[in-house]
């Protein structure tokens, strides 16, 4: 019953921070079980699949746009890890937790750093996590179309850099990420 935690979401300028918590059955093997930045989309959502239906649990914690402005990123992000640990239909008897922080949870935690190389529950919440961020990207890009969020998932890409210069920030764009900042502070906008 320990858990593995990861996220996704920590550098793009815009969208929610998402981690999640899995505990695998350590006798369940998942084939091609890997660090998600490692994966194609294709593999990912295989193994999304995967651990949906063979992991003893899962869940999944999401900290908004306006959380990361108001708390900062890594703040957002421990939050977010609380909440899918939170979450996890069985009370996890220890979390890891990939990088070099660990959330305030009723367990005990360890920092892991590339813990999403070597950890396979590690390695599962990095699945989750991307794969659900990812798809809400999707969601945000056919309400906020101008930006292409279905190519660039938020990130500093110059396609997206462009958009932002273009159209100014959305409402989902993390206004206090310094790309941002910048465009608000030219433009005299709070």
């Amino acid at each position: 019953m320990i858990a593995g935690v990861d996220e996704a979401g920590r550098g793009p300028l815009a969208g929610p921070v998402v981690a999640a918590a899995v505990v695998l059955d350590s006798a369940v093997t998942l084939e091609g079980l890997a660090d998600s930045k490692r994966l194609s989309a294709a593999q990912r959502e295989r193994l999304f699949d995967d651990i949906v239906q063979r992991a003893v649990c899962h869940a999944v914690g999401i900290a908004s746009v306006e959380e990361i402005d108001r708390l900062n990123i890594l703040k957002a992000t421990m939050l977010a890890m609380e909440r899918a640990v939170a979450e996890l239909r069985l009370a996890p008897r220890a979390i890891v937790v990939d990088g070099k922080h660990t959330p305030r949870v009723a367990c005990p935690a360890e920092a892991i750093v590339k813990g999403d190389s070597k950890v396979p529950a590690i390695m599962a919440a990095s699945i989750i996590a991307k794969v659900t961020r990812d798809r809400l990207m999707d969601q945000l890009a056919l309400e906020f179309p101008r930006y292409g969020f279905e190519r660039h998932r938020g990130y500093p890409t110059p396609d997206h850099l462009a958009a932002l210069s273009e159209h100014g920030p959305s409402d989902v764009h993390r206004r206090s990420f310094r790309p941002v900042r910048v465009l608000l502070e030219a433009a005299n906008v709070r």
